[in-house]
């Protein structure tokens, strides 16, 4: 039985309930969060805050949008704040309201489940284990040429890889030629060093059926707060911004996001580099227990157990060991020995390295 009922990782409540370990003591590979945890002085100043909880949120999110604004250098009307990226994927469904909606699997399975809520028909292509679970790009492009609006990761989960800049613009000029709206979800974008980064952000307003959605609660690891946005072109921005609830970001993700991206340039760095380091730590190790892995630029790699290990077999192992990772043997297009792995701090993935090489070598 799968242990992600809800679809994702982080369900640590079922967990405790399946092997018996305190929600407070796991070790958690299966929600890809900052190791480093929120910026430094961000809890103090939600406490500080918590008396305003008698007060309604801005429906119009107008600190954060401002703030958002300066920070990436776009019109204020291209922004839509939301209740995570989940929201913002969800508000562009119902805003543009596509019939036919394009996937690329593997990926996140909202994508998916959120266009299959909403009446849309979805119609999937498959990345190829050749290409890192990467899909050739004249297939996206047909994708896009035959459907309403497709979504694309990038970097994508749960391979954690990027499309270079030129297929980028390739996929988002389809999209105008056919009228098609293209979501490329970059929710993981900001572990990536800026140079690396492959983003359309620049070129945004070339491209009007673009949308591209991001997260803030991943980075700066506030995901109980629940934050994202989208940038897109304002008539498209206000066409989702016409479906969202009133009110549905809460006051203390609005401050939270107000306060990361006034964190210093030093939490940045510190998290891109531990996230390096442990990445290739654990790519290493992993390679070493027989595991095979690709070459994932985000805070998560894609991991092919050994056989006989099965992502089900390998996840009840460890949960008995106080050890959560996520299975990906419910993703189309991969198999059922594979899981994904958070990367996180020293400590933890010491212990992930130590509990996996037990299991396996006993």
């Amino acid at each position: 039985m799968e242990l992600e009922v809800y679809g994702h990782g982080g369900d640590l409540l079922t967990a405790s309930a399946r092997y018996g370990v305190a929600a407070g003591e796991w070790t958690d590979f299966s929600a890809n969060i900052n190791p480093l945890g929120p910026p430094p002085g961000l809890l103090e100043a939600l406490r500080e805050a918590l008396p305003g909880i008698v007060r309604y949120p801005d429906p119009g999110h107008r600190g954060l949008v401002k703030q958002l604004s300066m920070h990436l250098q776009v019109e204020e009307e291209m922004l839509v704040i939301g209740n995570g990226a989940a929201e913002n994927m969800a508000l562009a469904l119902l805003g543009l309201t596509p019939e036919k909606v394009g996937v690329v699997e593997p990926c996140f399975s909202e994508y998916r489940t959120l266009s299959e809520q909403f009446g849309a028909q979805v119609q999937l292509v498959f990345g190829t284990e050749a290409r890192a679970f990467k899909t050739a790009p004249e297939v996206v492009e047909d994708l896009i040429r035959e459907t309403d609006l497709a979504f694309i990761g990038q970097p994508n989960n749960p391979n954690g890889v990027q499309y270079s800049l030129d297929e980028l613009r390739r996929f988002a000029a389809a999209g105008e030629r056919y009228g098609t709206y293209v979501v490329v979800d970059e929710a993981f974008i900001d572990f990536i060093p800026e140079p690396k980064r492959r983003t359309l952000l620049p070129e945004l307003r070339d491209y009007p059926h673009l949308i591209l959605i991001r997260s803030m609660t991943k980075f700066y690891a506030i995901p109980g707060l629940r934050l994202g946005y989208a940038i897109t072109h304002p008539e498209t921005a206000q066409r989702m911004r016409d479906k969202q609830v009133t009110w549905s970001v809460n006051s203390l993700a609005l401050l939270a996001g107000e306060y990361c991206l006034r964190a210093d340039a030093s939490y940045e760095q510190a998290t891109i580099e531990l996230v390096k380091r442990q990445r290739d730590l654990l790519m290493g190790e992993l390679t070493r227990l027989g595991c095979q892995t690709w070459p994932g630029e985000a805070n998560f790699l894609l991991v092919r157990l050994p056989e006989p290990w099965t992502a089900e077999t390998m996840q009840t192992a460890l949960g008995r060991r106080g050890v959560l990772v996520r299975s990906c043997a419910m993703y189309p297009g991969l198999t059922e020995r594979d899981i994904r792995l958070a990367v996180k701090d020293e400590p933890a993935c010491s212990k992930l390295l130590r509990e996996l090489e037990a299991i396996m070598r006993g």
